[in-house]
């Protein structure tokens, strides 16, 4: 139903069930309230329930209108039925003529219920492998499936979803993990006083974890908290959108139970094992040497067993690459996040020594930046550490960003081939085909009569199976559709294909299609249409823009005639002759429109503003989510920072006690938070580079018209947040350190 149908009352589907009245009855009880059921004499009468009827304000006798494939038509209420008890669209009852009437359906049903003679179970099962055998592969027994068709394209955005998840969850474990770390040398002294009065290993280990328990239950019924808000923001953000495009309403975020368990075993699990080895650490320490702490000593960086193989993972990693295999390549994303991780703490030196160049010349005065690099050299493992969990902030930044720049410029440029017609006559529901009533061939034929107009073509739909696969079919007209429109086409070429499909049974399939059913270029199969199974041949594969997502098939509109008995218009394009202005041919055209109120006119330029707008707020809540994942890493960074202050107390009351001052104190700390997200923005852009590659790769192997572009602008927001982030996690360290009193600092040990 289109927007603002029936005014205020928000209607955005009814479904048109037609009957048979005697024996519908046979099978359900239709309890009428007010006046009577329908009757097989009886034509433009309707059955509705209680609740449209309070909807629309009708009663009993009342006329209600609906568009149809010839124009609108007023249907009089001889029933009303109690209020609807299940979930669905309100339901309108007519004679099973009238309904073919409507939709233009002649002698056409679409599902056939049936009531068995016997309860018994062995002679229902026989009986019912009877039915299947007469049935054969065309229909299906005992299942009612809809909106089959969008599956594929929900699935791969639950799978980008997942993707961020696991990305998230991975960073947090190294954040977990290094606020452990802090904890843990804050309570340094505290522990040695514990282990010193008799408190065992043990005991040490059991409080670390309590307290981590605690923390975890917290922090996860805080994020199963803000995560719903989360989603009551996502859902309210992309409603508009849904409604406006494919009249879907979006309701409230579903939260089945095992989403919530799941995320209490991540949440609290994920604490627990991050807080693990720092509390071993902890009760390894003797009471003595934990009441009189010494110095750290720096620790070895050099190639251990761990670096060489995160060494050998990278390089396997870069090897992959250039398999062309989507599998593979996927595994060498995470044997290169697995492989920074482990090779970090060798390349922690080299790499802060290339980037001290430039902090030296930022604070080339107060010869800061070589005491600052010693600081990560000292640690080098922990500076890893922290400079992992930046590099996953900034590779997801980097990486969705390359697939959204990529989707978008994919997109796109489709968009500007299959629709940069003058004119789109469009139905309510865009994509979702068999959900709309289109026009007989007269509208087609008063639009290509308004003086100006070169060329009208349409689009007619019908729905089809391919190894129990449903698919639309789009029948075009092969000599029209090539001068309003063009396919991008992956195999075969636009003019041998149009004249296939135009002589012969053969399909122009999208890249979906192709991918989700094996078929390729040339290749033949069994089609089921509601005439019977025919063979096909695929023509081309090539994608347009609102069938990108869907699986598709482009067949002639006589071919879709003579098989799928389907001849009405669902969209149309339209080009004017040149030098034919809009408002020559406008008034025209929505006069026209009337007698269709099922569809909109719009012009293609403002239909390509319309999708730009669209784009750009998903692009907005992307960029929203990855804001929320970059976060984090500000956090590993604080922490790292605020640890490393801890530990050098002596060292930084030694330093102001021989003449620095409090703004040199800060700048170390600054040079060195610099440096530290510096390290974690490199390995986050290598990263992100191969991880946006693998997201786009992975969208094309599943059929969708998308190529690799190269993320300039996400490159440099990616730069830009892990440098700031820098500097914000440097400002409470910085300024604890610089404050610090001298005297108290030379006594800490």
């Amino acid at each position: 139903i289109p927007d603002n149908y029936y005014g205020k009352a928000k209607i955005t589907a009814l479904t048109l069930s037609g009957v048979d009245p005697q024996s519908s009855q046979g099978l359900h009880a239709y309890l009428v309230k007010e006046g009577r059921f329908l009757r097989s004499s009886d034509g433009t009468s309707a059955v509705i329930a209680t609740t449209l009827a309070e909807t629309l304000g009708l009663k009993l006798g009342d006329k209600l209108t609906l568009p149809t494939s010839d124009g609108e038509v007023d249907l009089k209420i001889v029933g009303i039925l109690p209020a609807r008890a299940v979930p669905g669209n309100e339901e309108i009852f007519v004679t099973l003529v009238e309904a073919q009437k409507l939709l233009d359906l002649s002698n056409r049903i679409s599902s056939i219920e049936i009531n068995l003679d016997t309860m018994d179970d062995a002679q229902r099962e026989s009986i019912r492998s009877q039915i299947e055998n007469v049935l054969g592969r065309d229909f299906t027994l005992d299942a009612l499936s809809g909106g089959s068709e969008i599956i594929a394209s929900i699935k791969v955005g639950q799978v980008a979803f997942n993707l961020i998840g696991f990305l998230s969850i991975f960073m947090g474990g190294f954040i977990i993990f290094n606020t452990f770390r802090t904890i843990v040398a804050e309570r340094r002294h505290d522990i040695g006083m514990l282990r010193a009065i008799g408190a065992n290993r043990r005991t040490i280990i059991t409080m670390i974890l309590v307290e981590g328990l605690i923390q975890g239950v917290v922090g996860t019924f805080l994020g199963l908290v803000f995560g719903y808000l989360m989603g009551l923001g996502l859902t309210a953000m992309m409603s508009p959108l849904m409604a406006q495009y494919i009249h879907v309403e979006l309701g409230a975020p579903v939260v089945s139970p095992g989403l919530v368990v799941v995320t209490i075993l991540s949440g609290i699990g994920m604490t627990l094992i991050a807080g693990v080895l720092p509390a071993i650490n902890a009760s390894h320490v003797t009471p003595l040497e934990a009441l009189r702490p010494s110095m750290n000593p720096v620790q070895n960086s050099g190639l251990s067993k761990s670096v060489l193989t995160g060494l050998g993972m990278i390089v396997l990693a870069a090897v992959v690459l250039f398999s062309a295999n989507s599998g593979l390549i996927a595994l060498g994303a995470l044997l290169l996040l697995v492989g920074m991780v482990l090779a970090a703490p060798a390349l922690v030196r080299p790499i802060a020594s290339v980037f001290n160049k430039l902090v030296e010349i930022t604070f080339a005065r107060d010869g800061t930046a070589e005491l600052a690099q010693n600081n990560l050299s000292r640690n080098p493992s922990r500076a890893a550490i922290t400079a992992s969990a930046t590099m996953i902030g900034i590779a997801v930044i980097v990486g969705i960003g390359g697939m959204i720049w990529s989707m978008t410029g994919g997109f796109m440029g489709i968009l500007q081939r299959s629709l940069g017609s003058d004119y789109l006559v469009m139905p309510p529901a865009v994509g979702l085909w068999k959900d709309n009533v289109g026009a007989k061939q007269d509208l087609a034929d008063r639009l290509r009569s308004v003086p100006g107009v070169a060329v009208v073509s349409t689009l007619r739909y019908s729905g089809a199976s391919v190894n129990g696969q449903s698919i639309s079919m789009l029948g075009i007209d092969p000599v029209a559709y090539p001068k309003v429109a063009s396919l991008t086409f992956a195999q075969g070429d636009a003019k041998t294909a149009f004249n296939e499909i135009s002589n012969d049974r053969a399909i122009i399939a999208n890249g979906v299609f192709s991918s989700q059913t094996g078929l390729k270029l040339g290749d033949s199969f069994q089609l089921s249409t509601p005439t019977g199974s025919k063979t096909y041949r695929v023509a081309a594969i090539a994608n347009d823009f609102l069938n990108a997502k869907i699986m598709t098939a482009y067949i002639s509109q006589g071919n879709l005639q003579s098989d799928f008995r389907k001849n009405e218009d669902i969209f149309f394009q339209i080009n004017l002759l040149p030098g034919v202005e809009a408002s020559q041919v406008e008034p025209r055209f929505k006069k026209i429109m009337e007698d269709y109120s099922q569809f909109k006119l719009v012009s293609g330029k403002s239909y390509f503003e319309e999708n730009k707008q669209m784009f750009d707020s998903v692009i907005a809540v992307y960029f929203v989510i990855l804001i929320v994942l970059a976060v984090p890493s500000l956090i590993a960074l604080l922490n790292t920072l605020t640890i490393g202050v801890i530990e050098r107390t002596r060292e930084i009351g030694m330093l102001r006690a021989i003449g620095a001052i409090r703004k040199q104190i800060s700048q170390i700390v600054l040079a060195e938070a610099l440096l530290l997200a510096a390290v974690g923005t490199a390995f986050g852009l290598l990263a992100g580079l191969y991880l946006g590659y693998v997201m786009v790769l992975g969208l094309a192997a599943s059929g969708y018209p998308i190529f690799y572009v190269f993320p300039y602008q996400g490159l440099l927001m990616a730069i830009a947040t892990g440098l700031i982030f820098g500097v914000l996690a440097a400002l409470l360290p910085a300024r604890q350190a610089a404050r610090m009193d001298i005297i108290q600092a030379l006594r800490y040990e």
